[in-house]
């Protein structure tokens, strides 16, 4: 099964990490260590915290009415929390 969200904001993007993240069976720290960055780091990405240019990323993309979108598998095991 594959899950869906719409990103408009920030925070939708790191809801979208997390989700597929905890999906893919990897702590933030596992994560962080194959993408070369700090667990914070990943931890800020998940909490949705706001960059400078993640914010106009997205105030670009509502400006010229481009929808984005992410999907990701989900296991078959559905025990990892609310969707």
């Amino acid at each position: 099964m594959t899950a869906r969200a719409r990103l408009t904001a920030p925070a939708d993007f790191g809801l979208a990490v997390q989700q597929a993240r905890l999906e893919a069976g990897l702590s933030q720290a596992e994560l962080a260590e194959r993408l070369q960055l700090s667990q914070s780091a990943v931890s800020e990405i998940e909490s949705g915290k706001t960059t400078i240019y993640l914010r106009r990323l997205f105030d670009l993309m509502h400006e010229l009415g481009i929808e984005l979108s992410a999907s990701w598998e989900q296991r078959a095991d559905e025990s990892t929390g609310p969707r």
